[in-house]
């Protein structure tokens, strides 16, 4: 296909995704071939048919593989960088989080948002840049929890936060072989993922009322920031972060005590608050959704 990225390829982690199709669609529309690798093969034809239906003559790719595995993320960045003899973008996309007190969490479960918000980062740079030719783009997904304090998410907010400080450290090494490092940080953005959240008004409403533009994004918001930092229109730019939150960062996160205390328990949020850490079983994090609140 013709287009400013015509005979780029990218390669996108959690691509069956909402930001992650998103994404690959703008690449497709520019010219660029895309391999979606994600868990579920079903997800990502889907993403791959809606794609290829509005742009028949795009190259899209799928692997099916875990983003934290290191032997299937390289996997799918030969099998991406055998579709043109290199890479030129990296997006990994894969994060998340739920919600759970600090006194609450064990290692383990702390360990687990790292996991999935910077080891999934990791794993694409460190396997990937190797394989990318000069010139190539990587761009991370952040979050406005990386730089708002949000109680109640703080191993997401921590994850985050080593995301950027990642992405800026990756990009002062990396500049001399060429490539340069990126993150978008979104907003509260409904996906597959949070879309549960926004079918309770009670849940979405303190979001919307902190976002100056007055609405939640939508992944083609995202995916907008993404193909900016992907593409030569930020050819000067490396080691940033910046905010696509509808100007949610001009304000404040929302107070989800009363959501927590649906969650886990008055007894729990009152033992956490009084610096206590409370007897509970095996727990771990949850969405609204999931505890019933969404």
């Amino acid at each position: 296909m013709a287009g400013i990225l015509a005979g780029k390829t990218a390669f996108i982690t959690g691509g069956g995704g909402g930001i992650g199709s998103a994404s690959a669609r703008l690449f497709a529309r520019d010219g660029a071939a895309v391999m979606l690798m994600g868990r579920k093969q079903e997800t990502l034809g889907a993403a791959r048919a809606e794609i290829l239906s509005e742009f028949p003559d795009a190259r899209i790719e799928t692997y099916s593989g875990d983003a934290l595995s290191t032997e299937d993320v390289q996997e799918g960045l030969a099998r991406a960088a055998a579709i043109q003899g290199g890479l030129d973008i990296l997006v990994p996309t894969v994060g998340g989080g739920g919600f759970m007190p600090i006194l609450m969490h064990t290692a383990d479960t702390f360990r687990e948002q790292l996991d999935m918000n910077v080891i999934s980062c990791f794993l694409v740079v460190r396997y990937g840049v190797p394989l990318m030719k000069s010139g190539g783009a990587v761009v991370c997904i952040s979050s406005t929890a990386a730089v708002m304090p949000f109680p109640w998410l703080g191993a997401y907010c921590a994850s985050k936060g080593a995301v950027e400080q990642f992405v800026r450290t990756a990009a002062d090494e990396l500049a001399p072989a060429g490539v340069r490092v990126n993150a978008v940080r979104p907003g509260m953005t409904r996906t597959n993922v949070t879309g549960a959240m926004f079918d309770n008004d009670a849940v979405i409403a303190p979001f919307i009322e902190q976002m100056p533009l007055g609405r939640a994004g939508v992944p083609d918001d995202i995916a907008q920031g993404v193909r900016f930092l992907a593409g030569p229109e930020s050819g000067w730019m490396t080691g940033q972060s910046f905010a696509v939150d509808g100007g949610h960062e001009l304000r404040r996160n929302p107070d989800m005590t009363a959501t927590a205390r649906a969650m886990f328990g008055n007894d729990v949020i009152d033992a956490v608050q009084r610096g206590e850490a409370p007897q509970t079983g095996e727990v771990r994090a949850r969405t609204g959704a999931e505890a019933g609140v969404a």
